[in-house]
């Protein structure tokens, strides 16, 4: 793991750049100082609730069906442990790592707040593991995104119980195994702390959260991809002059357009209308409009994870003021549900007029001179032929998985649970779909500068001619035919490198 200086949790927001560091990268975390009163205060009351025998939801009695079931005190521990050892109902592969560790790190940001009447020492055990490098083995399927997470966030329990499965330092281990080897003691869980650990939106939201960035970041890519494609078929520049955008100011378009102005900057490729054909096709023309669109929904898609991200969603919830415990829904992930929906089909759409745009450098009929498939050796070579039904096939695929999950419901615990988010679904469907996207917008890249090659680099725009040069870096010129899976695999890699990325930013101002 990378050592930084921590990330600091609980003096502020968490922001999604924050997730990915501490997910993807390793960075540890430390709690801010004033954390531990507002945690400590909220159990205080939770302690005092059990003293007087009150009938609280989760404290004092079962769950789901179960609230009208009365615990005593002398049960609330044994209440604890089976309610994770039942409820850890997970199926199917595991999590990525780096989405386990969101996972972790989102559950704590939203136990922090001091809401939930658990333990600060229950709290300090989460941040071990995420800085000592216990990964909880969380499976991906099993949650209705309503009642919280409860399968997948059981398993992350599970683990701090000394059970369960994790990984530690690549290796899988059973859970007292990881634990122990890297010198963390297992909690023992108090009355309330099962459920606090369980009930929330953490697993949709860390999904969303990794996805979203991800998303964020190819837009850009497939704003570069656009542009070289427009060049290298000599598209007509004026359809991203300003005047156009500022008569229908969708931020998102207006910003698109700026950037493909950007890009092609000096272009000598790019044409004036009427010089080879006073419109392009739609793919071209209306790239500001299209990827603008898919723009705006993102930055919408950001604003509600950084909302979730930094909420309270368990229940029940503690306001030890006003000195009332209260039984509600903060736990329904509709928030998440809705907004991954929207991700899906943002994303799609930017691989699909990307495939587009593919099928027009590839088609001689459409190109406007460049060789069919992009190849000089037409019949014993089929150059980029195949690449383009790799786009298709994704393309497709996307359309499939962009169905809303939302829209779905189906009720549980005896009906007491009547209508549920499936957002977690919904956000693994839009994880998949933004990676299945990241595959297209670089076979367009390979495509784009093969065709450069043809037209000649040298005219391509101030912006184009670095996103070009990135390329060829990667992956060279294609004269005769070579396995090329491996030349996607290292464009897709560029595109999520940090590095190249920040140059893309400097360099761009994208």
């Amino acid at each position: 793991m990378i050592k930084t200086a921590p990330i600091t949790i609980g003096g502020g927001k968490l922001t999604l750049q924050e997730v990915v560091l501490v997910a993807r990268h390793g960075y540890e975390v430390e709690l801010d100082a004033s954390v531990k009163a507002k945690v400590t205060k909220s159990r205080q009351y939770v302690e005092k609730l059990l003293a007087e025998k009150k009938v609280v939801y989760g404290l004092t009695t079962g769950f789901g069906k179960f609230s009208d079931t009365y615990i005593s005190s002398e049960d609330a521990k044994t209440l604890q442990v089976n309610l994770i050892r039942s409820h850890a109902c997970g199926i199917g592969d595991p999590f990525p790592e780096e989405v386990a560790r969101a996972i972790v790190l989102l559950r704590i940001n939203a136990l922090i707040q001091g809401y939930s009447g658990i333990r600060y020492s229950v709290v300090e055990t989460m941040v071990e593991m995420l800085n000592k490098g216990v990964v909880p083995l969380i499976p991906e399927k099993g949650s209705l995104g309503a009642s919280g997470d409860l399968a997948p966030l059981s398993h992350l329990a599970l683990v701090m119980m000394g059970e369960g499965e994790a990984l530690f330092r690549g290796e899988k281990l059973d859970g007292k195994a990881a634990m122990d080897k890297a010198g963390i003691v297992p909690v023992s869980l108090e009355a309330k702390e099962g459920l606090a650990l369980i009930n929330g939106t953490q697993v949709m939201t860390a999904v969303g959260a990794l996805a979203c960035w991800d998303a964020l970041q190819l837009a850009k890519w497939a704003d570069c991809a656009a542009a070289l494609t427009t060049e290298t078929l000599q598209g007509v520049r004026q359809a991203f002059d300003p005047e156009t955008h500022d008569i229908r100011p969708h931020a998102g378009q207006q910003q698109v357009a700026s950037n493909i102005r950007k890009l092609t900057q000096d272009s000598r490729l790019m044409t004036n209308q009427g010089e080879l054909r006073v419109q392009d096709a739609y793919s071209l023309r209306c790239v500001p409009q299209v990827h603008g669109a898919s723009a705006d929904a993102l930055q919408y898609i950001h604003d509600k994870l950084l909302i979730e991200m930094n909420s309270v969603t368990d229940n029940p919830l503690i306001f030890t003021e006003q000195e009332k415990v209260i039984s509600g829904g903060n736990f329904h992930g509709q928030p998440i549900a809705l907004a991954m929906d929207f991700l899906s089909i943002a994303v799609a759409e930017l691989a699909n007029i990307s495939e587009r745009r593919i099928e027009r450098l590839v088609n001689p009929q459409l190109s406007g001179g460049l060789p069919p498939f992009l190849t000089k050796y037409g019949g014993t070579n089929s150059g980029f032929m195949i690449a383009q039904y790799a786009a298709a096939s994704l393309v497709s695929e996307n359309k499939s998985l962009a169905h809303p999950a939302s829209v779905d419901s189906i009720p549980s615990s005896a009906n007491q649970e009547d209508h549920v988010s499936m957002g977690t679904i919904g956000a693994r469907k839009a994880a998949k779909i933004v990676e299945n996207a990241y595959n297209v917008v670089a076979i367009e890249l390979l495509c784009g500068s093969q065709a450069a090659d043809y037209r000649g680099a040298d005219g391509l725009g101030k912006g184009t001619a670095w996103v070009y040069a990135e390329c060829r870096k990667q992956v060279p010129f294609l004269d005769e035919d070579r396995v090329m899976y491996t030349d996607f695999r290292k464009a897709v890699h560029m595109m999520k490198d940090a590095a190249v990325l920040k140059d893309m930013t400097e360099t761009l101002g994208l």
